[in-house]
């Protein structure tokens, strides 16, 4: 079986932005009418899934998306909890009915109604709303609400410790997922995603924070930022600055995933990091669209890196499958019971 760890619903019917924009407008005026609810039926959800999302899978061999809403759009930036609740409800809903219709295709992975220096009250409360009763395997967590700026406290603080409890009592684990960049020095997608990668792998091995959730699982998605890249400087820094060794004090704990889109990329992430922590993803329909013209195939048809890495049988099975019904033992649960 083939899981994609890192999918999100990037083609979402028009009328989803439509109502989001509404949102923010009358945030800016608060004499605008309050936005209805956006009217989505079966149908737009199939035509948008299966033309998109579902045939590129079906195409590629892969299984089930761990799926969850557009990471861009998240938009924690916007200064407002209850639009941001709202927000996160309605797109999570939308998660849902997508697992609903496509049961065998997709798990859903809540977005979090993050407000940049806000209590994570609101995040508890959909977190188990979205596991409890959605049946969601996970979340996906921002690191940095404000959008490039990076004000919020990193996260080995005990500002993040309320979300942590909740993660460790529900038993999901969290994407750390960047959304836009509202800071004009950092490309959303060139920049600041791979920023906050390695940010916050750096903050975790200059953390001890497993010490104290030792059961606390977190993806670090895009290969991991720089950090199978730079993985000799993080072990000297580590060393020099008298951490603990990475590889007890973060990689028990962590893996990466293998949204990497050209070859040496996904050889590197393999030949750095043990295979037990590595997660198969591509993120398509995402920020890396059409064809390599070096080998004209898709950039983010990373099953064929996969494939074509050095790698054992057992070993390629952990990326496809084995570690994702680890690192989310809800959707293990889950595929066990359909006999999968």
């Amino acid at each position: 079986m083939i899981i994609d760890c890192h999918g999100h619903y990037t083609t979402a019917p028009a009328v989803l932005e439509e109502f989001r924009e509404a949102q923010l407008a009358r945030l800016q005026d608060p004499t605008l009418p309050v936005p209805a609810e956006p009217e989505i039926s079966d149908d737009e959800i199939r035509d948008t899934i299966e033309g998109n999302q579902l045939r590129v899978a079906r195409e590629r061999g892969h299984d089930l998306t761990i799926f969850s809403p557009r990471a861009s759009h998240m938009g924690h930036h916007v200064p407002d909890q209850a639009t941001a609740s709202e927000w996160a409800r309605v797109c999570n809903d939308l998660i849902y009915r997508v697992t609903t219709l496509f049961p065998d295709n997709f798990a859903g992975v809540a977005q979090l109604p993050q407000v940049a220096g806000e209590p994570l009250d609101a995040c508890v409360s959909e977190l188990e709303r979205t596991v409890s009763w959605l049946g969601f395997v996970g979340c996906n967590l921002n690191p940095d609400p404000s959008g490039g700026f990076w004000n919020s406290p990193p996260l080995t603080d005990e500002y993040w410790f309320p979300l942590y409890e909740k993660m460790t009592e529900l038993d999901v684990p969290a994407m750390i997922h960047v959304s836009t960049s509202c800071n004009p020095a950092a490309h959303t997608l060139g920049a600041h995603y791979l920023n906050a990668d390695t940010t916050t792998f750096m903050q975790l091995v200059s953390g001890h924070l497993f010490d104290r959730f030792p059961t606390l699982r977190f993806v670090i998605p895009h290969g991991g930022g720089a950090a199978p890249y730079h993985w000799g400087r993080f072990q000297g820094i580590a060393v020099r600055e008298q951490f603990p060794p990475i590889e007890t004090n973060v990689m028990n704990n962590v893996s990466f995933d293998t949204c990497v889109y050209h070859q040496p990329g996904i050889d590197l992430l393999t030949s750095v990091i043990k295979p037990e922590h590595i997660l198969f993803a591509s993120e398509m329909l995402g920020a890396v669209r059409g064809s390599n013209p070096d080998g004209d195939f898709p950039w983010d048809d990373t099953k064929r890196y996969v494939d074509a890495a050095k790698l054992s049988d057992d070993d390629r099975a952990l990326i496809f499958e084995r570690n994702a019904r680890r690192v989310y033992p809800r959707l293990d649960a889950m595929l066990t019971e359909r006999g999968r």
